[in-house]
């Protein structure tokens, strides 16, 4: 391994324990939408952009957007088949970050509603 190569995973390394990283992760769950984009596909296995669109009732567009982010975070696949675009959860382990979610939600919604640092831009 050259010293750059050394660097590069040392920084690697770093970069994947720190509290930022981990804050974006979480901020990729940050919006609704793809929280009920991630719901439909953990429900149904695999849906396509245009079955989203309908579930969804939102603009084609909106919904593509939510799907870019959600791929390039690591929470979804596609696969295109003939003319559609097809998605599916990348990994089972979003199934428990949702689940955690609500389950951590079970006892103290009252006091995430009550946020108001998290709604202020």
């Amino acid at each position: 391994m050259t010293p750059a190569q050394s660097t590069a995973v040392v920084s690697r390394t770093v970069l994947l324990t720190t509290p930022d990283l981990l804050a974006k992760l979480f901020r990729g769950l940050g919006d609704p939408t793809r929280v009920r984009i991630l719901k439909i596909l953990l429900a149904d296995g695999e849906k396509t952009v245009g079955e989203l669109v309908d579930a969804l009732g939102a603009p084609q567009g909106r919904v593509s957007t939510h799907l870019a982010c959600l791929r390039w975070c690591g929470f979804v696949i596609s696969y295109r088949s003939g003319k559609s675009v097809t998605y599916t959860l990348a990994d089972p382990r979003v199934g428990d970050l949702i689940g955690i979610g609500e389950n951590f939600l079970s006892g103290h919604a009252e006091r995430v509603l009550a946020c108001q640092t998290i709604d202020n831009p």
